[in-house]
């Protein structure tokens, strides 16, 4: 994995340096499945850290989507968004209006919390998922029925590929 513990907590000290904070958690949780269609998530999932904007309700209502989905949500609100952004490594391609730390992986944007749940159980070596933009109909971004089509993005480095596509 690009992404180590070790380069999260050096990371950090260099944004406290320029007067923004920031939070690395340790390790992943696993979903827990619920019946026959295992779709409810566990609750025993490490801290989900989220920097947003403090006036961004698309991110607010985001932080409630992962937290009605069982994930322990810890927010962030910050002016500094663009320094968090690239700390983090999220390829300017990929980068949306806020970002979530989960042990040593970012999620970048709306992604859904079931994509993050899968992504988690799988461990994969990759540096996160991100949803490009703000895709009307992703979680957080609802207008009624309304829903554009959009791909949740793994990325290491920089590249990047498809990890699931919602249409």
């Amino acid at each position: 994995m690009v992404r180590t513990s070790l380069r999260i907590g050096s990371r950090l000290a260099v944004l406290l340096a320029v007067g923004t904070t920031a939070c690395a958690t340790e390790g992943a949780g696993r979903p827990a499945a619920d019946g026959e269609d295992g779709a409810r998530l566990a609750a025993d999932f490490d801290v989900v850290k989220v920097y947003k904007s403090p006036t961004c309700g698309c991110c607010a209502n985001w932080v409630e989507h992962m937290r009605a989905a069982g994930f322990n949500v810890e927010v962030e609100d910050t002016d500094q968004l663009a320094n968090v952004k690239v700390e983090a490594g999220v390829p300017p391609q990929l980068q949306s209006c806020h970002t979530a730390l989960i042990g040593d992986y970012v999620f970048e944007g709306h992604v859904p919390a079931e994509a993050i749940a899968r992504f988690l159980a799988e461990k994969p070596d990759l540096d996160g998922l991100a949803v490009p933009g703000m895709p009307v109909g992703s979680p957080g971004m609802e207008m009624g029925g309304r829903v554009d089509p959009f791909d949740v993005v793994a990325w290491n480095g920089v590249e990047t590929s498809v990890y699931e596509s919602h249409r």
